[in-house]
């Protein structure tokens, strides 16, 4: 099930990228992803149905939660780790049965794979911060 999940985040990564550049409707783009996946094993469909549409729906909230945490503004982010911080952050605000820790891994991993050469680091300290702020009752660390 993680493998497919971590899939499931890598598409949704490329389709709200895509979202972001394009502003096509979100459920276009979802639909582009699941008729020609990407190769590699099974994906979460469900799970990359609900962040393509989910992280849109909430895009201005998520972004209000990361700002605090950003050296810059959010426009001014690379487009792909953009990506990966609403990911992340609606992980870390609408999925809390996902650990906080898991997050965070995924997040670095999907940065690592698709981000600049240092955006692994920028993207973990980004959410871990705000991790620090929206989990707050789940004793980190």
């Amino acid at each position: 099930m993680s493998g497919a999940r971590s899939r499931a985040r890598g598409q949704a990564l490329q389709a709200l990228y895509q979202w972001q550049l394009t502003a096509q409707p979100p459920h276009d783009i979802a639909r582009l992803f699941l008729r020609d996946p990407e190769g590699g094993g099974s994906v979460d469909e469900a799970y990359f149905a609900e962040l393509i549409r989910e992280v849109p729906a909430h895009v201005a909230e998520l972004d209000d939660l990361l700002g605090p945490h950003l050296d810059r503004a959010l426009s001014e982010v690379d487009p792909v780790e953009r990506a990966i911080l609403r990911i992340g952050a609606y992980e870390l605000c609408y999925r809390l049965e996902i650990g906080p820790r898991i997050v965070l891994n995924e997040a670095v991993e999907l940065a690592k794979c698709y981000g600049g050469e240092a955006g692994h680091k920028f993207v973990n300290a980004v959410l871990d911060g705000m991790a620090k702020v929206v989990r707050v009752s789940e004793g980190r660390r």
